[in-house]
């Protein structure tokens, strides 16, 4: 009853995979645009903020669509790939990894965007005046100081890489063995006869790895607070 399927195990391997790809795709690009976000003012911030956040309110079905026109075969960034580097995007878990980190940049945005808010400018200052540069300042100081809010980060994109479903069936459609992550095994395996009893493992799985996910990052965020506090 426990003993997961090759099916099974095929979708928590894939869906891992992705989620690691997703969050190394756009963690970097999170922590910059959070930073911005926190510490800088510059024209049409407003503008960059939406654009940030758009993926949350749109439907994932619509962000699907809007990748797969943009990454597919004859899409303006898809035929490069596919043409020049030989590494087709739409239809592979390329393309799951890259719909799981569309969706899950806001999140990581918002969570760094507030840890590099609440790291004390006081202190880049110091280092400023010590001699360190820009770029120095930042990845001695402002980044270990956040450095649990990137862990978050981490932790709420890899969870939500883990749960995305529509815009991955949109870019990445349904392969068994190449894009079929838990969300679109759990699908699949439901809408066979009788296979609505046979999803269970992986709907435990799903909630359980959210659930540590979660637990982990409010962790975190308490242990900050009380940092903060003392």
């Amino acid at each position: 009853m426990w003993t997961l399927t090759a099916e099974e195990i095929e979708a928590v391997w894939l869906s891992f995979r992705v989620g690691v790809v997703a969050v190394g795709l756009g963690l970097p690009l999170a922590i910059l645009l959070g930073y911005l976000l926190a510490r800088k003012s510059f024209p049409l911030k407003w503008l960059v903020e939406t654009v940030a956040d758009l993926p949350l309110v749109l439907p994932p079905v619509v962000t699907g669509y809007l990748l797969l026109v943009l990454l597919g075969p004859r899409g303006l960034v898809g035929s490069i790939f596919e043409e020049w580097l030989g590494w087709p995007i739409a239809f592979t878990w390329r393309g799951a990894a890259v719909a799981s980190a569309v969706v899950s940049f806001p999140l990581m945005v918002r969570t760094l965007r507030v840890a590099f808010s609440e790291v004390d400018p006081r202190l880049e200052l110091a280092a400023r005046s010590l001699g360190a540069g820009r770029l120095d300042c930042f990845f001695s100081v402002t980044l270990p100081l956040a450095r649990r809010g990137v862990i978050a980060a981490t932790l709420l994109g890899f969870a939500r890489s883990l749960g995305e479903f529509g815009a991955t069936i949109m870019i990445a459609a349904n392969i068994e063995g190449e894009t079929r992550t838990i969300p679109l095994a759990i699908y699949s395996i439901a809408n066979r006869p009788g296979g609505f009893e046979n999803s269970w493992r992986l709907v435990i799985i799903s909630i359980l790895l959210a659930c540590g996910a979660l637990l982990i990052s409010d962790r975190l965020e308490r242990r900050r607070s009380r940092h903060e506090s003392a």
